[in-house]
């Protein structure tokens, strides 16, 4: 079925609003899409970070800790603290405040890195996110929102990138039409209401 018989149908009007509202829900289900991969590979990275740092404290457990930290990265705030109590309670009662200060120094790092170097260089590489996006636009919406602006900030910034990169290959894609008056091969455009025995001479139409 080509382009031109859908148009000339007489349901056209009516056909048009479905197409662009499906365009929407792929370009919104895609951006949502690579916003939960770069969200995986986040928790991931955090994961084996916590994994590693726990293994060399000698902390008791540290696979568990490792994957309940890669789980609870998905929720802001609250995750990254619910995943640094488990092993810091069992690092003071088997290596006592040394380990639990050890334990402290490893979340602090693992949450300057996470939130300084991993999750805006995930984002920019799997949801096309600008990485001064990533850490501004999360930060001012906690403070304006509070935990649902932090909690929305990622995929809504996915959403937004994806219309904008959505709305460049549209731009992009659109032909362009060549002014009136400029010259082109073999002669001069000139305006479908100009008679065919008068061609404007390029002094004319300056």
């Amino acid at each position: 079925m080509s382009v031109a018989w859908v148009r000339d149908r007489p349901d056209w009007p009516s056909i048009q609003p479905i197409m662009q509202f499906s365009r929407h829900i792929d370009v919104t289900g895609g951006a949502l899409r690579r916003w939960f991969i770069a969200q995986c590979y986040d928790s991931l990275a955090v994961g084996a970070l916590w994994w590693f740092g726990l293994d060399y404290l000698h902390v008791p457990w540290a696979p568990f800790w490792a994957i309940l930290a890669a789980g609870l990265q998905f929720i802001p705030h609250f995750g990254p603290v619910l995943a640094f109590m488990g092993p810091a309670l069992v690092g003071l009662f088997a290596g006592g405040f040394e380990q639990f200060l050890y334990v402290l120094i490893l979340y602090g790092v693992i949450i300057v890195i996470d939130g300084l170097v991993l999750q805006p260089v995930i984002m920019r590489r799997t949801a096309r996110v600008p990485i001064w996006a990533s850490l501004i636009v999360p930060i001012l919406l906690s403070l304006i929102f509070g935990f649902w602006g932090l909690l929305l900030a990622a995929p809504l910034l996915a959403v937004i990138f994806a219309y904008r990169a959505h709305g460049k290959r549209a731009e992009s894609s659109r032909p362009r039409q060549t002014p009136l008056g400029q010259e082109i091969t073999g002669g001069r455009l000139i305006s479908p209401d100009t008679p065919t025995g008068h061609i404007p001479h390029h002094d004319e139409t300056l």
